[in-house]
Formats: structure tokens, sequence, C-alpha cells
């Protein structure tokens, strides 16, 4: 068995670099940036108001109250351009631009309007009530980084500087596959000894956040189908997924495949609990991971190491999940001789800290439990958590 941090390493140090293409901006999100996103003009473009009211001199309203004269108005999209003098004051808007002469914005609350003139009740600072031009971001800056991952949040960022397209990192083609005698579709009623296949949809649905995820039809425990089945798929796709059969009972047959293939396997234990039987492997350009068949194994190993390779493979800057710490409410038993990644709510006390909730998990193949979780929680081989312990988490 190796550790998950060997496991990782050597998912990193095997995993390629797909080439970039280019997409509308509007089918971006998710995808991972190939190209730095650059400022191509000031923000804001020029000084502006932050609020509804007056623009005048600081000069002018220092002994405040004092009337000024009006000579007009400075809204979005049409700006004052004479240049204010002494003793003068321009009615400006919420983000127009700052008239010449001016140097401060009085709110409106402040201000008294009557016949052309405009009465300021209070003095005001330099640049009070102002954005200066710049405040944001210069021109030329980097707004984004290559390797980022597209949000929803970037979108505005992004468009403001003429991205109608982007340049990203192609998804890889996943090709997901069941395997056992014992799995149905989900559409069929499962008979004595049958299960629905559940893992190839989780697995689609987990997958295809970063890639372009395919179901191959489930292929029973039969070496010859399996070995048809695997040889094709490691030809068209970029990441291939089994689940099942990479234990070492008398029908698990993936490692067997593998090896008759040619496929080179680097790891098939991981110290893991649940996920110890987990397989990597690869064959020409395409990655292959072998996962357990109970749903939960399946879910916690697709979660620690497929993500992060169909991101490395994008080139993300940050593949794994995002990580933090919680504290626990009750003890959480470590295992012997394996770490622990168990499924785990959250919630928050009155004080605000993050707690840890475990959930009535009977084992890997408790997808009922799996799906409450928020988060998986690490747990070392050997050190149980007590109640009230900080403990490192992965969130979901």
């Amino acid at each position: 068995m190796i550790p998950i941090s060997e496991a990782l390493k050597i998912i990193r140090s095997e995993t390629f670099s797909l080439e970039t293409e280019t997409v509308k901006l509007e089918n971006s999100v998710g995808r991972v940036l190939g190209e730095e996103i650059r400022a191509d003009m000031d923000l804001p473009p020029f000084d502006r108001s932050q609020m509804d009211g007056f623009a005048v001199k600081i000069e002018d309203v220092k002994n405040a109250p004092v009337k000024l004269k009006v000579i007009g108005e400075s809204i979005a999209g049409k700006g004052f351009d004479d240049k204010m003098k002494s003793g003068e004051a321009v009615r400006i808007m919420t983000g127009a631009r700052i008239p010449g002469g001016a140097d401060s914005v009085q709110k409106v609350e402040l201000t008294e309007e009557s016949g052309g003139f405009i009465k300021i009740l209070e003095a005001t600072k330099l640049n009070q009530n102002t954005v200066l031009k710049g405040a944001e971001i210069i021109s030329g800056a980097k707004v984004f980084d290559t390797g980022e991952i597209i949000s929803e949040n970037m979108i505005a960022g992004i468009a403001s500087f003429g991205y109608e397209n982007v340049k990203v990192f192609r998804r890889p083609k996943v090709a997901i596959l069941s395997t056992g005698t014992e799995i149905v579709n989900i559409s069929e009623t499962p008979q004595k000894d049958q299960i629905r296949n559940s893992n190839s949809i989780m697995l689609e649905i987990f997958a295809g956040k970063f890639s372009d995820a395919e179901i191959l039809p489930h292929v029973k425990d039969d070496i010859e189908s399996l070995k048809k089945t695997i040889a094709e798929a490691v030809e068209n796709f970029d990441v291939l997924i089994t689940t099942g059969g990479v234990s070492v009972g008398d029908y698990d047959f993936t490692k067997p495949v593998l090896r008759e293939i040619g496929a080179e396997i680097f790891f098939e234990k991981i110290s893991l609990k649940p996920g110890k039987p987990t397989v990597f492997a690869r064959k020409n350009k395409c990655l292959i991971f072998g996962l357990p068949g109970n749903p939960v194994s399946a879910a916690v190993t697709f979660f620690l190491f497929v993500r992060t390779a169909i991101l490395k493979m994008q080139s993300a800057q940050y593949g794994e999940l995002k990580k933090g710490f919680a504290v626990t409410s009750e003890k959480i038993k470590a295992a012997k001789e394996r770490d622990s990644v168990l499924p785990v709510s959250l919630s928050t006390d009155k004080k605000g800290s993050l707690k840890i909730e475990t959930l009535r998990f009977s084992g890997s193949s408790n997808f009922i439990a799996f799906a409450r979780a928020d988060a998986l929680v690490f747990v070392p081989q050997e050190k149980s958590l007590e109640k009230g312990d900080a403990a490192e988490i992965f969130f979901l």
C-alpha cells in the first residue's frame, strides 16, 4: 500500500497537459483559462461619483454652509465637459464622470437647491464620495491568470475588458465503465442478487463538471468482453474510469485485463479507507482509474484522485478539493493501518465555529448517508479524533 500523498504525487507526474481552444465567453464557466486576462483600460475609466449629489471644490465649501451657482449636470453616459470655476457646482448622478475642476462630491441629502443655486450644508474632504480613475485596476494589469477555473463571478470581469471569446484548455474526454454481473440498468427492477447501476450516473455527473464524460455500455464479469471494451476505450478517450473488479476475488478482472493490453500500472493499493483497492494505470495517452465498486469508495476516490487528474490535464492551478478545518462534535474512530477519509455534514454553532457532524455511515456502500455529506474529514491511521478536536476537511 502507498499513502494518499504518494498516490497523488504519482498521478500528477503521469498526467499530461491538453491543448487549448477558444470558446464563447458565455460557454466558458467551469473551463480552465488558457491565457491571461488583462485589462485593456483603467477601471473606472474616469473619476466618478459614488452617489447622487453635487460636484464641488473643497476650497469653496470649507466654510459651509455656502451657496454655489449650479452650471450644469453630469449623468451616467453624458458627463459635463466644461471646467468648473470657483463658486460653481455641477449636479451629478451616481456613476457619472466628475467634472474638470471639481475635487469632491457632496451628497444630495446635505444640500438645498433653489433658483439655480445650491446650498452646501457641510464641508467636504478631498475626493469625498469619489472613485478615482484606475482605483479598481489599471490598464495592462493582470485580472485573471492562466490555470484559473472560470466561475460565474468572473464573467463580468472578463467581459469588461472585451473578451467576447476566451482561450481555455480542452476538456478531456472521459469514459465511465461499470463492471459486474450483478449490475442492471437504472430502469430495470433488480432481481435476486442484483443492484442498479448507480455508480455510472454518479461519476458522469462528477466528471461532467470539468470534462466531456460518457457512460460506456456495462460489462459483466467476462474477461474477454472487458478486455475488448477497455482496449477500445483507451484508444478513444483521455481518461477511463472503471468501477468494480479491482480487488482480489476470482471475478475481479480489471487488473489482469490492464496487464494484458499492455497498460502500465503505477499503483493498485492505497492506504485509504474507503478506497484501498484503487488502481491507477496508463496506456499510451489514456489515464486509467480502476475505482472500487462500492458507491462511497468510488465517490471518495474520484474526488481525491480522478478529479485531480482531470483538472491537472487542463493545467488548473488548483486541482484538489479545497481544504479547511472544522471542530468535531463527537469522537471519530481511526482505522488501523489506513488513513480514513469519511463523509460528514457541516454546521455552525452560535459562535460561528464550523462543526463536523458525523453521518450514520455504515460502510462504503452507504450512498444514502453520502448524499447528506458536505465534506470529507481526514482521520490519520490509528489516531482517532476526539470530540472538540480540529480536523482537516475537504469541502465537497
